[in-house]
This record gives C-alpha cells, structure tokens and sequence, in this order.
C-alpha cells in the first residue's frame, strides 16, 4: 500500500472505524445523515484505497497500518 493510497479524508477515516466495529451501510448512513449510496461509494473507495478484495482484507490491512 503506497502512501498516496494510505492518505484519508476525515470521512474516509470515520467510515471505516465505524466499518471495523461491525456497522452496516444502512447503519453507517443513518448516524451520518447520508445515502446508503453515498456509504458504498466511500466503502468502494476505501477498498481501492487499500488495494483490498474485501471488507475483512480492508480490516486488517487498516489494523496492521494502525489506522484504526
């Protein structure tokens, strides 16, 4: 993971803690005021962020980089 890649908005960032600790997109969409759309273009977004094919490589990709 390049450190381009690595950078995150503040958005990007509290998307995923609230990803990690088990939130929904429905979920994550509600507590923010936002789509469910908008939520899945920003876990899209994350998973290319971090080179991951999937939401638990996301994971612990984030937890080795201590980003979460």
């Amino acid at each position: 993971m390049n450190n381009t890649k690595r950078t995150l908005t503040d958005r990007e960032q509290e998307i995923l803690r609230l990803v990690a600790q088990g939130c929904t997109s429905p979920q994550i969409a509600e507590m923010l005021s936002l789509s469910v759309e908008t939520i899945k273009w920003y876990r899209k977004r994350l998973l290319f962020k971090f080179e991951a094919e999937n939401t638990a490589e996301m994971i612990k990709i984030a937890i080795e980089n201590k980003l979460i």
